[in-house]
């Protein structure tokens, strides 16, 4: 049904970690497959870094998963700024689907309490109105989840989400990127539909 996906991550890394194993799976799949990463969070790197650092990382990682470099995209809003610039980021997400034309789009979720999270989910949910949205899961922003609709992985689309993940050096600190972590909550989304792993999301909207 969908053949023109687009994952829309506030920062460089939220969409491999929300929904890396279902976006293995789609390319795999023969989905024509679109990152955009609404900032690269410069402000906000290790100390010792360099500040493009995230760029970088994220170009590593979204090769690993399949996507093709043309379809990546980095735009340049301020990490924690993002309410300031919702107008801007609303006609960011418009020219965005202008240019990818998705049929459905994947987002951080309605429950997720980061402001640029909460930014980004709103205003896409005003920038794609004819697409289906659906809200990925991370638990560590999360006060409560939906776990509405499941995307069913294999063992290797796990492994490729753990390989993009540790392109991510700048992040290896943060216990949410660990494999321990990646591979319990897959195998916990399974669980609840009777497979040995799956990613969970939210159904924001649903267009048949």
């Amino acid at each position: 049904m969908f053949e023109r996906i687009l994952v829309l991550s506030p920062h460089t890394d939220d969409g491999e970690l929300g929904c890396g194993g279902s976006i293995a799976r789609f390319v795999e799949e023969g989905k024509e497959v679109f990152y955009v990463a609404l900032s690269s969070c410069e402000k906000s790197v290790p100390l010792g870094c360099p500040k493009d650092i995230l760029r970088e990382e994220v170009k590593k990682a979204t090769e690993i998963l399949g996507i093709k470099r043309e379809n990546l995209m980095i735009l340049n809003f301020e990490v924690r700024e993002f309410p300031r610039s919702r107008q801007e980021i609303l006609d960011a997400l418009i020219d965005v689907r202008r240019i990818v034309e998705p049929d459905m789009v994947l987002t951080p979720s309605s429950y997720d309490t980061h402001q640029d999270h909460k930014v980004t989910r709103e205003e896409t949910l005003r920038a794609f109105k004819g697409c289906t949205i659906l809200g990925y899961e991370q638990p560590w922003n999360n006060i409560t989840f939906d776990t509405i609709a499941f995307v069913i992985l294999d063992e290797r689309h796990v492994e490729k989400k753990i390989r993009a993940l540790k392109s991510y050096e700048s992040q290896k600190d943060r216990a949410y990127f660990s494999e321990d972590f990646v591979r319990s909550l897959a195998r916990t989304r399974g669980i609840q539909i009777n497979a040995k792993y799956a990613e969970a999301f939210e159904v924001i909207r649903w267009i048949i």
